[in-house]
């Protein structure tokens, strides 16, 4: 059962987009958006090495989404107004959930991005209850970002 929104959900959502419009995370959002399409750690450690600048942006979007989530899974933000406007989170877990049981290896740590997992999920079972067609639009959508117009058409 679905919980009703608070002025300080509405607030912290605010706040949240505020955040995402500095300019290093600005940055760095657009290049993960166009850039990152890694399914192994090796292409991850390939296209965003450690210690490089895009390592960097990639470790920058994810934790912001993994702190998001955060906030959702502690019940301190709604997740159903969170869901009318947070799209960008599910791009974020779109493009790391397939390196995820990898990364958690190599970092022994079986909990790494748990929260961006728990919302992620959540939130394509929203999406799919929403419009069926949706969620797979939405995958093709992501697999294409960053591609050139003749690439994508081919995808």
């Amino acid at each position: 059962m679905a919980t009703q929104a608070t002025y300080e959900d509405a607030n912290l959502i605010l706040r949240l987009y505020e955040l995402r419009r500095e300019e290093k995370l600005r940055e760095a959002r657009d290049w993960f958006a166009a850039n990152y399409h890694a399914t192994t750690m090796a292409e991850l450690q390939q296209v965003a090495p450690m210690g490089s600048k895009e390592n960097a942006y990639v470790r920058m979007v994810a934790s912001y989404w993994e702190t998001v989530a955060s906030f959702i899974t502690a019940g301190v933000l709604n997740q159903d107004l969170f869901f009318q406007t947070g799209g960008e989170l599910l791009v974020c877990w779109e493009k790391i959930r397939k390196v995820l049981p990898e990364l958690r290896a190599a970092f022994q740590n079986p909990t790494s991005f748990r929260n961006l997992e728990i919302i992620g999920n959540a939130y394509i079972e929203h999406m799919k209850s929403q419009a069926p067609e949706a969620y797979p639009a939405f995958q093709a959508m992501i697999a294409n970002m960053g591609k050139p117009p003749a690439a994508a058409a081919k995808a």
